[in-house]
């Protein structure tokens, strides 16, 4: 199975982990943008990947069909812009598992990403390492003495990395006490921020830690520092839950509201999709929903979403059939 479908350590809170190197090559220009250029630096990339391994495989975006782009956006592979990129010049390198994915020209020469499900940063950021050692050595990087790996912004100089982990946080959020994890978290470099994947925000219970600073902290610091605070929000979250499950008959009836609707809809937008999961998620984890497991939670997440929707399917669906074939998804993937 893909990384997305599986569960890891603390899943019931934590998504998944992210490690992104951003690099670029000591011998071409940062922000490239003419034809010829690009073509080169693609070019040494491919004739070098057998060395570098780990069975990626080179892909031009611009040779992807738009679903196709789209469900790569939807699984947090590639971003938004860089998938529908105007200049249409973006490449990635990608394995089978897709627990690796590689951004070619983007806002920099390369933005090498690592994931793993569940809070495993450590994980993460040996194979990210692993990787960018190879390639630093095969390609080459830009790097300079006093400011490390160098980079299009210089807010990502120094070790370039950014650390992430995707947490879903809906006991926090319906009680207001995540204003109060905002704060504390706004005083240690560090940025949690909604997720958005085309969604009304106030829809969306996942959000997204990451680091603000990258010069002057190892890898290992980084990395450790997002973990310490994941965990100590994932702790702050798990007593909110206990809290909320004290009233068990409220919940219960939120929690199963939720599911019934999801079992017996005829057809469901994306945005009534995502809330009514969401409680459906939080039963599972607290054991009350004991219908469903990890597994079919994931693959529920991952296929209401529309072009992961039409990959499911394969056939391309308007606005009303959509709606309609997400209800028969979920009901295919509940009784599964």
């Amino acid at each position: 199975m893909n990384w997305y479908l599986q569960s890891g350590k603390d899943s019931d809170v934590v998504i998944s982990s992210r490690i992104k190197f951003s690099r670029n090559l000591k011998d071409f220009k940062f922000n490239l943008k003419d034809r010829n250029s690009i073509e080169q630096l693609e070019n040494k990339i491919k004739d070098n990947l057998y060395l570098i391994g780990y069975d990626l495989k080179f892909i031009k975006l611009k040779d992807l069909d738009d679903i196709t782009k789209q469900s790569l956006v939807e699984k947090n592979l590639i971003t938004q812009d860089f998938a529908f990129n105007k200049s249409d010049v973006g490449s990635i390198l990608i394995n089978d598992e897709e627990n690796i994915c590689i951004m070619i020209n983007d806002e920099d020469h390369l933005k090498l990403q690592v994931f793993t499900p569940g809070l495993d940063l450590e994980n993460a950021l040996n194979l990210a390492v692993e990787i960018d050692k190879k390639i630093g050595k095969v390609l080459g990087y830009a790097t300079n003495k006093k400011y490390g790996y160098l980079t299009s912004n210089p807010n990502n100089c120094g070790t370039g990395l950014r650390a992430s982990v995707l947490v879903h946080l809906p006991a926090l959020l319906e009680t207001g006490n995540i204003n109060q994890i905002f704060d504390i978290v706004s005083r240690f470099e560090v940025n949690i921020k909604r997720m958005n994947n085309k969604i009304r925000a106030d829809e969306n219970d996942m959000f997204l830690i990451t680091n603000k600073k990258t010069l002057g902290l190892t890898e290992n610091e980084i990395s450790e520092s997002i973990k310490i605070i994941a965990q100590k929000i994932t702790e702050q979250e798990r007593r909110i839950r206990k809290i909320l499950a004290k009233n068990s008959i409220e919940l219960e009836d939120r929690i199963y509201r939720s599911y019934g609707i999801l079992t017996n809809c005829r057809k469901i937008s994306l945005e009534e999709a995502n809330k009514l999961l969401s409680y459906v998620k939080l039963g599972t984890d607290l054991g009350i929903l004991k219908e469903l497991d990890d597994l079919r939670v994931q693959k529920l997440y991952l296929y209401i979403k529309p072009a992961n929707m039409q990959k499911y399917l394969g056939k391309v669906l308007n606005s009303e059939d959509k709606d309609i074939e997400r209800a028969n998804i979920i009901k295919q993937i509940i009784d599964s």
